[in-house]
């Protein structure tokens, strides 16, 4: 799946996660970084890098 990320107006981070992951962190994204927004974007995320540590996403 393809994550993005915006820190702030211009910075945006995409990254590509398996579906798991995606939305597990975009579950503890919305409750500890609620100032900031991160979607799941429908469409091809081959070429993104992998979410960082995404292998902690995997399990609860």
């Amino acid at each position: 799946m393809h994550l993005t990320v915006v820190l702030a107006p211009g910075v945006r981070l995409d990254y590509a996660a398996c579906r798991t992951a995606a939305f597990r962190f975009v579950k503890e994204w919305r409750i500890y970084e609620c100032h900031r927004h991160v979607t799941v974007v429908p469409g091809d995320p081959d070429g993104l890098p992998r979410l960082p540590n995404e292998r902690l996403y995997l399990y609860p």
